[in-house]
């Protein structure tokens, strides 16, 4: 039977509201029922994201259940009974009650019997003699009789031993269902409790230095962060997001790629591509560097690459981002190169080439995804593994305008601003430097109302005086000032390497 989320909502809010008004074991019943709901639709979730998810909804909702059930169980303890006694969590034996005589009596566990003292003239007046005369010495019953009375009185039925006995019990069913529950939540607890990956061997530090450095879980880049590049996009979405959605189509010779490599001038949106597809994809996120899988110490940097590597596959489905590939496995055999890099090159590629060995199902891929601004001094190799190479172009008249507002979502603009007319004057630009050209755009009117200023003058000055729209002239100055970082003739090496290796 389907279970309805609008169901759960429900019963959860009534489960709070009898919470809230003091109705615990009417809020207990719901929210046992809504766990079960919940249990019930995990069962029926194949997206790992998703599922993990509603485990931490339920997780929250059995915490609440415990502190409702805390609360009842706590207030079980003040509640008294019909003849005054407080139902506490021990069995008690029902004993004669001594007289209420002005003399004091201790009550002796041993042999269950009430004893007769001698009274504490600090604390209690001396008697009369007529109190003297009331007194009735208690006589003490053997222990044997005791338990015999007992017994008896339990065989001819008392009520209020019956009663002690129904309490006992219900006291016990109480604990057992306390102790049934409590062992659930922590079943969930489990459940929800995140995955950590364990290194064989002494590898601890170097999996710490690895998830403090690159691990990012969500790195909240979406596509709609990004202008213009649909091309790029499309592509990126075949080749990493839609086997993560379509398992059961991408197999066999339709395999998901084993690596992309994103080839473009500098600034054009490589790192925010490869993050917007993790976020996509509901990936772990590996952002690597040349410095990350360095050291000093022989043979410490294969261990790192091989490291990373087993961490991706064990937090799978996960896409390992290296930028600046080219820093990190340029061509083997030149001169220059050391023994230790070639010894990291090799690795990389080993891995490299037991991603898709080592993961058949389609759902639990590795992708490895790399950017670069020298595809030309890419080892042989590695272009080979990398096998959907895509061209990140400088942004068109549309990207560019589409940046503009983009960058400008938190500023004033004047209504006299034509983005189209800027986004024109920006031909060439990449990304980055239209970012600076906004910047400097936004900052010309704090510029002109400090100019001339002392610090004291210019620390009293009221936010709304700086803060004014950014103005079509201030747009001019800035494009004036801030200059296109990529030439035409390196436009005309990536178009020269993509025509001969791109594969897009």
């Amino acid at each position: 039977m389907a279970v309805s989320i609008n169901e759960i909502c429900e019963n959860t809010k009534l489960a709070r509201e009898m919470a809230l008004t003091g109705n615990y074991d009417t809020s207990g019943v719901y929210y046992q029922g809504v766990v079960q709901q919940i249990h019930r639709l995990l069962a029926s979730i194949a997206d790992a994201t998703r599922k993990a998810k509603w485990q931490l909804v339920q997780h929250q909702v059995v915490q609440e259940f415990e502190k409702v059930k805390a609360t009842s169980n706590t207030l079980q303890l003040f509640k008294v009974d019909t003849h005054g006694e407080r139902l506490l969590g021990t069995s008690c034996l029902s004993f004669e009650e001594p007289t209420r005589d002005p003399a004091l009596w201790t009550y002796n566990n041993s042999d269950s019997s009430w004893n007769q003292t001698s009274r504490d003239p600090d604390v209690w007046p001396p008697l009369t003699p007529a109190e003297q005369k009331n007194i009735r010495p208690l006589k003490s019953q053997p222990k044997q009789q005791n338990r015999t009375n007992v017994r008896k009185s339990v065989t001819t039925g008392k009520k209020s031993d019956t009663k002690t006995i129904a309490k006992k019990d219900d006291r016990r069913t109480r604990k057992d269902d306390i102790n049934k529950e409590k062992s659930e939540s922590e079943k969930v607890d489990m459940e929800v409790e995140e995955r950590k990956f364990e290194p064989s061997g002494n590898d601890r530090d170097l999996v710490d230095l690895l998830e403090r450095d690159i691990v990012q879980k969500n790195p909240n880049i979406h596509w709609d962060d990004i202008a213009d590049l649909h091309e790029a996009k499309r592509l990126l979405e075949e080749a990493v997001v839609l086997p993560m959605w379509m398992p059961d189509f991408f197999k066999g010779i339709r395999r998901p790629w084993k690596g992309v490599l994103m080839v473009g001038p500098p600034g054009t949106g490589k790192t925010m591509l490869a993050k917007a597809v993790a976020t996509e994809c509901g990936t772990t996120f590996f952002n690597v560097s040349s410095s990350t899988l360095t050291s000093k110490y022989r043979g410490e940097s294969e261990k790192l690459v091989r490291l990373l590597f087993e961490m991706a596959r064990f937090y799978a489905p996960s896409t390992i981002f290296i930028d600046e590939i080219d820093s990190l496995c340029s061509r083997r055999g030149s001169e220059s190169e050391h023994e230790a890099s070639r010894r990291v090159k090799s690795e990389l590629l080993v891995q490299m080439d037991g991603i898709s060995s080592n993961n058949e199902d389609p759902s639990k891929v590795v992708m490895v995804l790399a950017a670069t601004n020298f595809p030309w001094d890419i080892d042989e190799a590695l272009r080979r593994r990398l096998e959907k190479r895509i061209y990140i172009p400088l942004p068109n008249h549309e990207g560019r305008e589409a940046l503009l507002k983009i960058n400008l979502r938190e500023v004033k603009v004047d209504s006299s601003v034509n983005l189209a007319d800027i986004a024109r004057k920006l031909e060439g630009y990449s990304g980055a430097d239209i970012t600076n050209v906004c910047r400097d755009a936004s900052m010309m009117s704090m510029r002109k109302k400090i100019a001339g200023l002392k610090p004291d003058q210019i620390r009293q000055l009221p936010k709304e005086e700086l803060d004014l729209p950014v103005s079509a002239a201030d747009f001019d100055e800035a494009v004036e000032r801030c200059n296109k970082s990529v030439s035409q003739e390196d436009l005309e090496k990536y178009e020269k390497w993509m025509s001969e290796f791109g594969s897009s």
